[in-house]
């Protein structure tokens, strides 16, 4: 299939699936016109790639369906000059969304070949913003903390404390927080003296395997 065909199929993704579903930042959408999906997934799946579901990425992973990877990203409100805190890099196709959308990206991911792999695919793909961290992504990444927004790819049991500490004031956490079967993503709003909840909408990750989830 020839780069045209896979750019027709990314902007039938965004009209067909996204915008229906209230994706209506206009940075988020340019972000998924832009970042070619098909590149983040093994060559036999690239045909599927801009499907309305997820895919595998080895490794028992996957790379979420479009529509969950749009409503996190915009249920942080980018505006471009936030320092982002990515927790499972899996593939890098949220990463890349992010490094389109804000100064500069830390993503976490446990194992370190998909780390590697998805390095590898950012760089190629011309990306400067990027840190990889590859360990505990319960832990977060203290030595470059607080961030702006703080995006966890992987279902806790419950919203691990250090990466709260490690959200700035006035900054957005974006969450799968339940059982492994079911979760409800999660909006975290930090200010100066409290933190809010908000309940986003019921999904599916794979879990969030750290020393700072149990329940």
């Amino acid at each position: 299939m020839d780069d045209q065909r896979y750019h027709k199929l990314r902007g039938q993704m965004i009209i067909k699936q996204l915008i229906p579903r209230g994706i209506n930042d206009e940075r988020v959408l340019e972000a998924f016109r832009k970042v070619p999906r098909h590149l983040f997934v093994d060559s036999r799946h690239q045909a599927k790639a801009y499907g309305d579901y997820p895919l595998s990425i080895g490794l028992d992973q996957t790379i979420s369906q479009p529509y969950i990877v749009a409503l996190m990203t915009q249920s942080l409100e980018l505006k471009g000059h936030e320092k982002i805190l990515e927790i499972g890099t899996g593939s890098g196709y949220q990463t890349a969304i992010l490094s389109e959308l804000v100064e500069h990206v830390y993503t976490m991911e446990r194992l370190p070949s998909l780390s590697e792999k998805a390095a590898q695919t950012l760089q190629e793909l011309g990306y400067q913003n990027i840190s990889f961290r590859s360990g505990d992504g319960t832990g977060g990444w203290p030595d470059e903390a607080p961030f702006n927004g703080i995006l966890v790819a992987a279902a806790a049991a419950k919203i691990p404390q250090t990466l709260l500490d490690q959200l700035a004031s006035g900054g957005r956490m974006v969450i799968p927080v339940g059982s492994p079967l079911f979760q409800k993503l999660t909006l975290v709003i930090k200010d100066e003296t409290d933190l809010k909840e908000q309940n986003i909408c019921g999904c599916r990750f794979v879990p969030l395997i750290g020393s700072e989830n149990t329940d």
